[in-house]
């Protein structure tokens, strides 16, 4: 059997691995589809993740580098990439009574044939009818970042809503503000396959950003009054300044990127220093939740689990290309790190082993 592993910076293989007997609370399944994150694993990936000599101290809620001898956050060689799979339970230890084999079911892990799982009081372990959507299912992560940053953001029916960023969770996002009844949804991307999905989804207008002045033609769209509330997830400090000039007064910008350093390019001292803008660093996975105790991660998971597998969500789209697995080494590398244009979230199908 085989796993998608990083051996070194930008560097994917499949290497050959065997599985461990399974303990009295797990099951294994076989996986039929994966994904990747198409964001803190490319960091990973690249070596440029803080978490490499760094670590967030949860004490002092500050990042603290690790201390010399200290293993490090990354290490290359056996590094498993992937974020999401679907597959069906063909084993199952003695203490699983939640779970029979022949279910198929969807979870966190990497990119490999086969996953062994804790299946004993693990909500995260979500089973799936035969013939719901795989391709739904593996949006279960970003899914979780779109609601946060939507709930975060308190987008209401009637908000102008602009979304900077058209990846899944970006898409996702704009499906959100769509569906709650925003009055002007607008999607921002320089990529135009992710354009063409939004206006498909529920952006009324979608914007170039690499040929127009993004936050002008913010204002433009709005009237000259700007969005009530911008979901930023790319990352890129032209994105954030461009947002901060299309924000309405006293409007709010989600803040769902996990950002590199910043090169120049933002300059806090135009519209954002005159426009009393706020700015909401926004993470699904951060507890406590702003709306504790009604709201933790659990709550998101559940209601984006739900919006997933009833329809809700459409997320077939966003899953592409779709690679067969014995090819998805090569398509990370070139769907995931070298050309993202060419991609929204890199799909691996298993029904083709070698």
């Amino acid at each position: 059997m085989k796993k998608l592993v990083a051996t070194a910076p930008r560097t994917a293989e499949l290497k050959e691995y065997s599985d461990r007997d399974i303990k009295e609370n797990e099951v294994k399944v076989k996986v039929e589809f994966a994904a990747p994150k198409h964001g803190t694993e490319l960091a990973d990936f690249r070596g440029t993740t803080p978490f490499i000599d760094g670590r967030f101290d949860e004490e002092w809620r500050i990042f603290r580098e690790r201390e010399q001898g200290e293993p490090r956050g990354i290490e290359f060689g056996d590094l498993p990439l992937g974020n999401m799979f679907v597959g069906t339970i063909i084993e199952k230890g003695s203490q699983v009574t939640d779970y029979e084999i022949g279910d198929r079911v969807c979870s966190y892990g990497s990119i490999k044939e086969t996953q062994i799982v804790n299946a004993v009081d693990n909500y995260k372990l979500r089973k799936m009818s035969k013939d719901a959507s795989a391709k739904n299912a593996v949006c279960y992560d970003p899914a979780q970042f779109a609601l946060s940053g939507i709930r975060d953001a308190d987008v209401r029916p009637g908000d102008r809503v602009a979304v900077i960023g058209l990846g899944a969770i970006g898409l996702i996002a704009l499906q959100f503000a769509a569906k709650i009844g925003a009055e002007t949804v607008i999607g921002i991307d320089p990529i135009e396959k992710r354009r063409k999905i939004a206006l498909k989804t529920g952006a009324d207008y979608v914007l170039d950003s690499a040929v127009c002045d993004t936050g002008l033609e913010i204002k433009r769209l709005t009237g000259k009054e700007g969005a009530d509330v911008i979901i930023e997830t790319s990352g890129n400090v032209h994105a954030l300044q461009a947002a901060l000039k299309g924000l309405a007064y006293n409007g709010t910008i989600a803040y769902v990127a996990f950002a590199k350093p910043f090169p120049a390019g933002l300059w806090l001292g135009q519209e954002a220093h005159y426009n009393y803008g706020k700015i909401i660093f926004s993470r699904a996975c951060s507890e406590p939740n702003p709306e504790y105790p009604r709201w933790n991660r659990k709550r998101i998971e559940d209601v984006c689990w739900k919006l997933l597998m009833n329809g809700h969500l459409n997320c077939e789209e966003i899953i592409d290309p779709v690679v067969p697995f014995k090819d998805c080494a090569e398509g990370f590398c070139e769907y995931v790190d070298r050309h993202p244009e060419k991609s929204i979230k890199m799909g691996v199908d298993f029904s083709e082993r070698e």
